[in-house]
């Protein structure tokens, strides 16, 4: 079978990572990973993701599953710590394998079916109940080494933020550095986090009725996750003319329901909005970043 990447897969990965060679290996690697597991391929998953290849599978007992490959730019090993401590509890569960780097062996959910298939209110109740269940203690053993921190990973955000901003979102960036300057000084407790968390992260499955996939773990406070749940149907809340109110209303059912400090996920809100809309519009999705800079703007 050839193992074509999804263009969906070849444009995200043009725009971070032109040119680092991963893509044009992957075929390759796909066939030596499906080999070593001894699996048969159903299909490539498309659209799929926007960081890693994912294709259907059987062990050779039959179990469905899922292998994923993923360049290392994604963090894929963080990945697989992250699967290893939540042990299939909210999340996907990693299945037993021979390791190899930038590879993933998992349990099969149903990919064609996400939370976002729910009416808006039912989705944003689900995922956050799903999302509840992986905030716990970082694990204390050297896995732990590979996540990272909080204020690591938007430290690197907003040097970026600040070498591309144009003069015409200053105040908007300014607000949002300022904002992440100010959580960082007290956060209020330390978890592992998914770290890139929305709707459609969140997928049907047989064990349980709702289980997260695809993090990019981070360590830090639980405000930080919850903020990119907020924004979640940007496009949906920029239609409406209340998409302001909504938006707040939001802010404070989400942060009331999980016990977050209201004020702490607005300011991680706007942070991860104005750094997406940012990166948006560096690498060209002026339509994305626009809704995204028109949103931080209501926070």
């Amino acid at each position: 079978m050839a193992f074509e990447p999804p263009p969906r897969l070849v444009r995200a990965l043009g725009e971070t990572a032109p040119g680092d060679g991963w893509l044009e290996k992957l075929p390759e690697a796909a066939r030596q990973a499906v080999a070593l597991r001894e699996s048969t391929v159903e299909r490539v998953q498309v659209p799929g993701g926007r960081s890693s290849l994912v294709v259907l599978v059987r062990r050779s007992d039959g179990t469905p599953a899922v292998l994923k490959l993923a360049p290392p730019r994604s963090r894929p090993e963080a990945e697989r710590a992250a699967l290893a401590h939540w042990g299939g509890l909210g999340a996907v569960q990693l299945l037993d394998e021979p390791v190899t780097e930038g590879v993933l062996l998992l349990e099969r959910l149903h990919p064609d079916v996400s939370v976002r298939s729910l009416p808006e209110a039912k989705a944003l109740l689900e995922a956050a109940g799903t999302l509840r269940r992986l905030w716990v203690e970082p694990p204390v053993d050297g896995s732990a080494q590979v996540f990272e921190t909080v204020a690591e990973r938007t430290g690197r955000q907003a040097e970026a933020m600040r070498a591309g901003a144009g003069a015409d979102v200053a105040d908007l960036v300014s607000a949002a550095l300022t904002a992440r300057e100010e959580l960082l000084v007290a956060p209020p407790e330390s978890r592992l986090l998914h770290g890139t968390f929305r709707q459609s992260k969140v997928l049907a499955a047989e064990r349980s009725p709702w289980l997260a996939v695809g993090p990019d773990p981070v360590v830090g406070e639980c405000a930080f996750d919850l903020a990119r749940l907020v924004r979640d149907r940007v496009e949906d809340l920029i239609a409406q003319p209340s998409g302001a109110a909504i938006t707040r209303r939001r802010i404070k059912r989400l942060a009331e329901s999980l016990d977050v400090d209201q004020e702490r996920l607005r300011g991680w809100t706007l942070f991860r909005a104005v750094e997406s809309g940012v990166r948006a519009r560096r690498v060209g999705r002026l339509q994305d970043a626009e809704l995204l800079l028109e949103f931080a703007g209501w926070l």
